[in-house]
């Protein structure tokens, strides 16, 4: 056989054609979760649970805080529009600050389960003294004291400004406004006011401390427990 013959019986060589990759699509962008159908997401609301002292101790506050959040949102995506608002609580008002955040900017998931545990039955504290702003009455081991609604306004005027020595005057020209119903007391029958408050403490009577030549203060002990309304006191504060 011919070599012209066995050229031909060999088979021939295809060649291997590998498939040209796409170009990279872009991500899908993520959906949102809990949209509802018809609706589409404009925005959202970040809650951040930051006080001053804390912002402080990092080295910075909330003001540059916030322009850097501002600042990366505008980064990410040009022409985003930002806006700020500061959550102002209660001096004392306790719990998470993101949670305390939540509440005072009307968070509606918060709101909800405040109310739920506004409703819930909660057990009575079987020592100390519990203030119940939001009942407006105080407890005194496990025992509601008989106060008065003034007495009342009086010590929560003082619980509301925990840590601040208030004079006198002070007492007279908000708990005394009104100047109805009632003779308006001057700064000596304010110590009156004070006196039957504490005899009405009991044993806690110390809570409310007199600073003298200056005015009275609310000192909070380990065995008082505050409850705070889930709605703004119409003190002033």
């Amino acid at each position: 056989m011919s070599l012209a013959t066995l050229d031909a019986l060999r088979p021939t060589a295809r060649p291997i054609i590998r498939p040209i990759p796409a170009p990279d699509a872009p991500p899908a962008p993520r959906a949102v979760r809990a949209v509802p159908e018809g609706t589409e997401a404009r925005g959202f609301a970040l809650y951040v649970g930051i006080d001053e002292l804390k912002a402080a101790a990092a080295g910075t506050d909330l003001g540059e805080v916030v322009q850097a959040l501002r600042k990366l949102a505008v980064d990410l995506v040009p022409g985003a529009e930002t806006y700020a608002s500061v959550a102002l609580a209660p001096a004392g008002a306790g719990g998470r600050d993101v949670d305390v955040v939540r509440l005072a900017l009307q968070d509606p998931a918060a709101l909800a389960k405040r109310r739920q545990e506004v409703a819930a039955p909660t057990p009575e504290p079987k020592g100390g003294v519990v203030i119940d702003i939001s009942r407006k009455r105080v407890l005194l081991d496990g025992e509601t004291s008989p106060l008065t609604y003034k007495e009342f306004e009086l010590l929560q005027f003082l619980v509301l400004r925990e840590g601040r020595t208030i004079d006198r005057s002070e007492i007279i020209a908000t708990l005394w406004a009104d100047g109805e119903g009632e003779d308006v007391p001057n700064e000596r029958t304010i110590d009156v006011h004070v006196r039957r408050l504490r005899s009405k403490l009991g044993a806690y009577e110390d809570i409310v401390r007199t600073v003298r030549g200056a005015g009275y203060r609310f000192d909070r002990h380990a065995d008082v427990t505050i409850r705070w309304a889930s709605t703004p006191s119409p003190d002033i504060f």
